[in-house]
């Protein structure tokens, strides 16, 4: 009976019962304190960050955007002036409105669209660079390892890529007998002169360290060519192929206004040649976009393929 009094008395008592020995308590008000100093997580991410990229992007593209507005403007102010000879933006844009919204147009013949035009140049460039990528690697590769080599054959490239582009475009026609493969040789002749440069000067610039590893691992010429001479001249051999692709488009401009035929080169000579220079400038804004694109291109590349340590 006294048992169960005291039992009841404890229950009914307001007093908390002692702690266990070793047992630890922690108050409820800390513990309330604590989860509300916790920092609350804002759906969307930190405002900071995106304040941080807003201000990043206006500054890329606000000044590029006020410099051709500016531009654009004071054209148009020269071109409406008395006795201009250049037509202005706004009668660019009007003379050619029919060529800008239908660039896929096809009557036949050489009378196509722009897209047609720089498809079939972008064709041309796209031959003769992957064949002065193949070639300028191995050749900028072998004048790099080789004294012997560099030796020889410095000296001819020095005065073959001192040759105009244009001045090689006769030897091709007389050695193809066609126009195309001509153009395909002009582009590969242009480019592949800054990509044997700058491999040869990347593969000169291998770390010793680099090559002491692997003679102690021992590799095989294939190994050493794809774990050690790629990767150490990647940065050189890309700002080579940087210089190329835009020397590549520059040339096959220039070859088409000689070989006729489908192509952004020759639609310029043919608009010259009947007095629309609304189409020429429409033709050579969409030469600069393209140019710019491909260079953007292979500087992606290699950033991605270089982890952004391109030379130059």
């Amino acid at each position: 009976m006294s048992a169960i009094l005291d039992r009841t008395m404890t229950f009914g008592s307001g007093r908390e019962r002692p702690a266990a020995a070793g047992a630890t308590t922690q108050p409820v008000a800390r513990k309330v304190a604590t989860t509300a100093t916790k920092p609350r997580k804002i759906p969307g991410g930190d405002p900071g960050a995106w304040g941080r990229r807003l201000r990043h992007t206006a500054a890329v593209v606000v000044p590029p955007v006020i410099v051709t507005a500016l531009f654009l403007l004071i054209w148009e102010m020269m071109a409406s002036s008395q006795g201009a000879v250049l037509p202005a933006p706004s009668q660019v844009i009007t003379d050619t409105w029919e060529l800008i919204v239908n660039p896929f147009y096809d009557y036949g013949g050489n009378d196509v669209g722009m897209a047609w035009q720089l498809l079939a140049s972008l064709e041309r460039v796209a031959y003769g660079y992957a064949l002065a990528v193949v070639a300028g690697i191995g050749l900028g590769v072998l004048v790099g390892q080789s004294t012997w080599a560099m030796r020889g054959l410095d000296p001819l490239f020095q005065v073959l890529r001192t040759v105009p582009p244009l001045a090689w475009l006769p030897i091709s026609l007389a050695a193809f007998q066609a126009s195309n493969p001509s153009a395909i040789f002009v582009i590969f002749i242009t480019a592949i002169w800054p990509i044997i440069i700058n491999t040869s000067v990347g593969i000169r610039n291998i770390s010793q360290d680099y090559v002491n590893v692997a003679r102690v691992l021992r590799l095989n010429g294939f190994e050493y060519f794809t774990k050690i001479m790629l990767p150490a001249a990647a940065p050189y051999v890309f700002s080579g192929l940087r210089i190329g692709i835009g020397l590549a488009w520059l040339a096959i401009v220039a070859a088409e206004m000689l070989i006729g035929g489908v192509g952004i080169g020759f639609f310029i000579w043919d608009a010259w040649n009947a007095s629309m220079l609304s189409d020429i400038v429409l033709a050579l804004v969409y030469v600069g976009l393209v140019g710019f694109f491909l260079d953007r291109l292979v500087a992606i590349v290699g950033n991605w393929v270089t982890r952004g340590t391109q030379a130059g």
